[in-house]
């Protein structure tokens, strides 16, 4: 139990530090360059990390680490990119809520996790929380912008269950440092080409781009890999709901942003829905897990778990008068 606890907080820290993101971006970093803004928390952190783990892919690692930093990192974040531009900021982050469903869903098929009535009920209480957090009257939908906001969330998905179905070969910051690197690599031409560099780097950018790598993402994402990686799907899909909530209160509290009543409405609505997804039976922290294939030659290290997806809210969106979750 006490374990449980304790994993569960600590990976409940990612999604918070993710939610600092929008206030991060729209303070600090470069305009209209959020593809940028991704490359540049996901390269540099990856390689710090796979200079510290000193441990490379190898056989079939190779492509299982293009495909999950795709999944987790450049589709995601293109895919947000895509919503951003072509919906509102509240309906993006609405159909992006949705990501727990989808996790616990896939969970249920591929894993053979549990599909409780009390996980649904949770998943469900939380899209309309963050619908009362930071959807709008009048929003205009696109049908294109509206695939893209459906798809990020099942890629995220597809990203946690494929990792608990792989496993793990390598230590934890190999295997986080191989999806951001590949992820990166994903996104780096497509940042280019649709964005190009900016034309000045400031103080205030380094510090924003400081902030987010390290803290946003070498930090977060290890805390959140750890946890997917030993926590059922659903559980631990449900913590992510804790990004918008940070993004908002932050907005609130430093930004001067007004909150209301509506929104506190659905601020309480998110928080019963961690709760009650988080209550009820209880299931033993999973003990390591190794990868079925044996460890190619240079791997080193214990294995362990596979780490699950990252956030689905990174600011790979447009910054705009409502906070889009990290």
């Amino acid at each position: 139990m006490r374990s449980e606890r304790g994993l569960l907080l600590t990976t409940a820290v990612a999604p918070l530090l993710w939610g600092t993101t929008y206030i991060v971006t729209t303070s600090l970093l470069p305009d209209d360059r959020p593809l940028l803004a991704a490359v540049l928390r996901a390269l540099p952190a990856g390689i710090a990390l796979a200079m510290v783990a000193g441990v490379r892919p190898h056989g079939i690692w190779w492509l299982r680490a293009l495909i999950l930093g795709t999944l987790n990192i450049g589709a995601l974040f293109a895919l947000l990119f895509i919503a951003s531009y072509r919906l509102p900021g509240g309906v993006a982050a609405t159909l992006g809520s949705t990501q727990p469903l989808i996790a616990a869903a896939l969970g249920a098929l591929v894993l053979g996790e549990a599909l409780r009535r009390r996980t649904v009920f949770a998943g469900v209480l939380g899209v309309v929380g963050i619908a009362l957090l930071v959807l709008r009257a009048g929003a205009q939908l696109d049908a294109i912008g509206v695939i893209a906001g459906l798809t990020a969330p099942f890629a995220m998905a597809s990203g946690i269950v494929l990792m608990k179905r792989w496993g793990s070969p390598v230590p934890m910051l190999a295997m986080t440092s191989w999806q951001l690197i590949a992820g990166g690599l994903v996104l780096l031409p497509v940042a280019l080409v649709m964005e190009g560099l900016p034309s000045a780097v400031t103080l205030p950018n380094v510090l924003g781009f400081l902030w987010l790598g390290v803290v946003g993402t070498a930090v977060a994402y290890s805390l959140w890999f750890r946890g997917v990686g030993r926590l059922p799907v659903a559980r631990v899909s449900l913590l992510g709901l804790l990004s918008p909530v940070m993004a908002i209160t932050l907005g609130w509290v430093l930004a001067g942003q007004a909150m209301t009543a509506i929104q506190l409405v659905g601020l309480l609505l998110v928080l019963a829905a961690l709760l009650i997804g988080q209550t009820g039976s209880r299931v033993a922290v999973q003990a390591a897990r190794p990868a079925p294939q044996a460890a190619g030659p240079g791997s080193g290290g214990t294995r362990t778990p596979a780490p699950g997806y990252a956030t689905i809210w990174a600011c790979a969106t447009t910054p705009s008068t409502t906070p889009t979750p990290n």
